[in-house]
Formats: structure tokens, C-alpha cells, sequence
């Protein structure tokens, strides 16, 4: 979720793009807004209701919510860029559009976090965080969003024998990571993780490029048994960052399953998760 340097042409546009779509989520809001005065009022009553309350020679508006003009001057004013590109930040953001106000789990926080939290407009998105220095500073700048710490206590040079690990009954039985036996499962989150019933994950942590760095094994595994072990049925679209780093792309593909995965672009895959809690006998990946 950290930025990385990318050619100004890149940086340009992107700005450009998330601009736009802060723009796009204003005039839905509005459009909605407007919508629904429309047609939970007569004229009598609008008129009524704006006599009340707003003042002499003020023409009734929608205001702008408070979250989108502040990742607006935000995002127009700095320097620094997500560290996804511009056409991957689009397949997590048309999730959104559809699916938004939702509940969003994010393994990471970064500089994109207001925009993630903004396009969720209405929802609740909840940022994990290994990096108890780096939350402190991000709240200072950004105070609205909300991120719990994480603590991980895999190592990346453990891959290869927690993906064997993986392959178990105990690490294949869908249940709650929270009592899960599988040494995958992400144990330590805050209660409120496990409760929640997410509608999008994104990982995008913690961090995984060198060999005593924690890695997204655990992370992976958790955001996929969350899907599966998801209450009164649904989908769960889960995003994997990085996958063309050996661990995202190997632990994603056996966890996730390829037979989920909707579409990849660039370094972001995306899955569709649907519930197995109905159906206990589901393959954990299609055939």
C-alpha cells in the first residue's frame, strides 16, 4: 500500500482518473439524492420543507459529503501516487460502484486508503495495518479513516512449507479463521474482523519482498476461508495485489482458486468467492 515512483505522464493521468471518479461518485450521490426528494414529496411539501429550512434567497441544493470534497483536495494537491496503476485501480473501483455502500476490509494502508474509503461512500471500510508508526501517521492526516493494527508471525522463507501446510483437511474445512487449527489461518485481529460479514477484501498487505518480511500467506488464506465461511449466502469479492511476486501469485491461485477468478490486470487479480457455509460438501475450488 506504500507509494512507489512512477513516470509523471503515469502520475498525470492518474491523478486525472481519481479525480474523475471522485467527480462520478458526486453526481450519482447527487442523482440519488435528487431521486429520492423526488419521489417521497409532493411539490407541496418540498416546498414546504425548503420554506423551513433553508434561508431567504438561498436556492436548495445537495451538498457535496464532506469524505469525497476532502479526497478531492487531497488527491488534486499532492505529489504522491497509489502504488496500484491507473487500469488496476479501476477493477476494485467498478466493484464499488455496483456494490457500495458495503462493508470493505483492506490488508494495508497507504496513500490510496482515502480514496478506497471515499469510493465506498456510505459503507464501512476498515483498513489492517502491521505498522503501528505508519496508522499513527496516517491518522494525523487523515483522522476519518479507520485501521486497526495486525500482528503476522510468518516469515516469506516459510511459503513453501505452509503452502504443504495448506493443502491439509484441517487448512480445507470451512469454518471461522478465528478457531481455525490451520496454522493459515490469520489468528490476533481485532473481534470485529471476524464478525463482520465483508462484502470486498483487498490485500494489499503486509509486507512480502524479502525473505524474513512477513509475507500475505496468512492474509490470502484468511480473506478466502472469510468468503466461504460467509453467513446467509453472497459473494465476496476478494482483489490479491502483487501476484507477480511468487507468493501472492502461487497462494492466491490455491487458495482463492483459480476457478473464481474474474479477471486480472497487471499486478491485480480479482475472485469471486461465493459462500459454501450452505453447502458444506462444495469443493474448496471448482472443477
Amino acid at each position: 500500500m506504500r507509494p512507489k515512483t512512477h513516470p509523471m505522464h503515469q502520475f498525470l493521468n492518474l491523478k486525472t482518473l481519481i479525480l474523475a471518479l471522485f467527480l462520478s461518485l458526486f453526481f450519482i450521490f447527487l442523482m440519488k439524492s435528487t431521486i429520492f426528494d423526488s419521489s417521497t414529496q409532493n411539490p407541496s411539501q418540498k416546498f414546504q420543507s425548503f420554506s423551513s429550512q433553508a434561508p431567504k434567497n438561498c436556492t436548495p441544493c445537495n451538498k457535496i459529503p464532506r469524505s469525497l470534497s476532502h479526497a478531492l483536495i487531497h488527491y488534486a494537491t499532492s505529489s504522491i501516487t497509489p502504488q496500484q496503476t491507473l487500469k488496476e485501480i479501476m477493477v476494485a473501483a467498478s466493484v464499488l460502484a455496483v456494490r457500495s455502500p458495503c462493508n470493505f476490509l483492506v490488508f494495508g494502508l497507504g496513500h490510496d486508503s482515502l480514496m478506497w474509503a471515499t469510493l465506498n461512500h456510505g459503507g464501512r471500510t476498515l483498513f489492517l495495518e502491521e505498522d503501528e508508526s505508519w496508522i499513527q501517521q496516517i491518522h494525523r492526516r487523515f483522522p476519518m479513516l479507520e485501521s486497526r493494527h495486525a500482528c503476522y508471525d510468518s516469515k516469506v522463507q516459510q511459503a513453501d512449507s505452509l503452502m504443504d501446510v495448506g493443502k491439509g483437511l484441517e487448512c480445507r474445512a470451512v469454518g471461522d479463521p478465528k478457531y481455525s487449527v490451520c496454522q493459515l489461518a490469520q489468528k490476533g485481529l481485532p473481534e470485529e474482523v471476524y464478525d463482520m460479514k465483508w462484502d470486498l477484501i483487498m490485500v494489499d498487505a503486509p509486507t512480502g519482498y524479502y525473505d524474513d518480511a512477513p509475507g500475505r500467506m496468512t492474509a490470502i488464506y484468511t480473506a478466502g476461508m472469510m468468503a466461504r465461511n460467509r453467513e446467509e449466502g453472497g459473494i465476496t469479492d476478494v482483489f490479491v495485489h502483487d501476484v507477480n511476486r511468487e507468493v501472492e501469485d502461487k497462494f492466491s491461485m490455491e487458495f482463492l482458486c483459480e476457478g473464481y477468478m474474474v479477471k486480472q490486470e497487471g499486478r491485480l487479480r480479482h475472485f469471486r468467492i461465493p459462500s459454501h457455509r450452505d453447502e458444506l460438501d462444495k469443493p474448496f475450488c471448482p472443477f
